[in-house]
């Protein structure tokens, strides 16, 4: 049954090759755009992630500040200053930590031989290399025997390596920061950066050390991670416990500054979807036209053949089989229009690669544009709505013709 409805397809298909080839290229051309359109959805959001995996996906940033609310007798405008215990307080009142680290910066002079720059020197705790995704080059990263001896080393970002030693090997030379020596043990890899940013300047040397350039008493910062707990409540939870450590409200803002990066990624994840949403609706319409297109065939299909079709109901065709049979020469057009769509996208997304994005804004941000990548979940979605076109777009004229009365189409000229 299924094989001579198949057939009966292709015959009627082949009675007038043409408008059977303009209307499959018409859904071709639809399937091929809602197909790309997601795959720039899905590229879109893997750019974004990209972009914030670059910089620690899941780091959290805890800055002091001044308070804005009175708090007990103490008047607004209390400086906040954070000290070692604060990193014990959160280390054990915070849920889920995975890393925790200080942080304390300073604009120094960095100097190799002739040449000077002045470059941001940052006294790290080792864990920073896990929360801020830092990747070593050349050498390694600080340890903590760095921190506990108070060793004089330096790991160089890519770009501070660039100026001071162009191509020059820089492992195991020495620099002097704000006149004090240090030993280059590592280079890390370059980073997205934007514009004048210093991320790719840094200078790292151990949190142990920072204090032959600046006193550290207090913090400059805390960063740490935290996977799998609402980041709503780690906030509330960081505010909560140093506000009752320092003495100000939980509310007040600015007291503290909490940097979420999860947090941030998930608002982004938010417009992501919906971007996808709005590129499968502008997909689906223009495949629809299509679909109109081939309504409008498969109607004047049935008025040719009019006469045929009262012909089998005279024969004995019940209404379900020129049913059947117009919906099934629908869905034929719809699948051969549809794998030329699929393979007319993948060609079109091989060709055209990557889309600039982020490296428009940044350099080394290679990573954040877009790449169109045809998925199987973006197949499956665009097989279905390519089902449901065909379906709709056959359905009607099928009808039309099942519903024919048998007498009038017989005497139809």
């Amino acid at each position: 049954m299924k094989r001579a409805l198949l057939e009966q397809a292709y015959g009627a298909m082949r009675h007038d090759l043409r408008r059977t080839v303009l209307t499959m290229l018409g859904m071709a051309w639809g399937i091929a755009t809602v197909v790309l359109l997601l795959a720039y959805g899905d590229g879109f959001g893997r750019a974004i992630e990209n972009i914030f995996h670059s910089f620690g996906a899941t780091a959290v940033g805890i800055f002091p500040n001044r308070t804005s609310e009175q708090a007990g007798g103490n008047k607004a405008g209390v400086l906040i200053h954070f000290t070692n215990d604060d990193i014990e307080l959160l280390r054990n009142t915070v849920p889920l930590v995975r890393h925790i680290a200080r942080e304390s910066d300073k604009q120094s002079k960095v100097q190799y031989g002739p040449r000077v720059f002045s470059f941001p020197a940052w006294g790290v705790d080792p864990s920073i290399l896990d929360i801020w995704n830092l990747h070593v080059q050349d050498g390694r990263f600080l340890n903590d025997q760095d921190n506990l001896t108070h060793g004089l080393f330096a790991v160089l970002g890519w770009e501070a390596k660039q100026r001071l030693f162009s191509g020059r090997p820089a492992l195991g030379e020495t620099i002097r920061i704000d006149g004090v020596s240090f030993q280059v043990v590592g280079v890390l890899q370059p980073r997205m950066q934007e514009g004048d940013d210093d991320d790719n300047r840094i200078v790292y040397v151990p949190f142990s050390t920072m204090n032959v350039l600046q006193d550290t008493h207090y913090l400059g910062g805390v960063w740490l991670d935290s996977q799998g707990l609402d980041h709503d409540k780690l906030t509330r939870t960081i505010r909560e416990s140093l506000g009752l450590a320092h003495g100000f409200q939980p509310t007040d803002e600015r007291a503290i500054f909490v940097f979420d990066a999860q947090k941030q990624l998930s608002q982004f994840g938010i417009i992501s979807l919906g971007l996808k949403i709005l590129l499968a609706f502008i997909g689906t319409v223009t495949l629809g036209i299509g679909g109109v297109g081939l309504m409008n065939i498969m109607l004047v299909s049935v008025t040719q053949r009019t006469r045929e079709i009262g012909v089998e109901k005279a024969l004995g065709a019940r209404k379900k089989d020129i049913l059947f049979q117009f919906l099934a020469e629908a869905l034929v057009i719809t699948a051969v229009g549809g794998v030329l769509g699929i393979l007319l996208s993948y060609a079109v997304s091989f060709s055209v690669g990557t889309l600039t994005l982020y490296s428009a804004l940044a350099q080394h941000a290679s990573a954040g544009d877009i790449r169109l990548l045809v998925s199987p979940k973006t197949l499956g979605i665009a097989t279905g709505i390519l089902g449901f076109v065909g379906v709709a777009s056959g359905m009607f004229p099928a009808v039309r013709a099942a519903n024919l009365d048998p007498i009038e189409a017989l005497r139809y000229e």
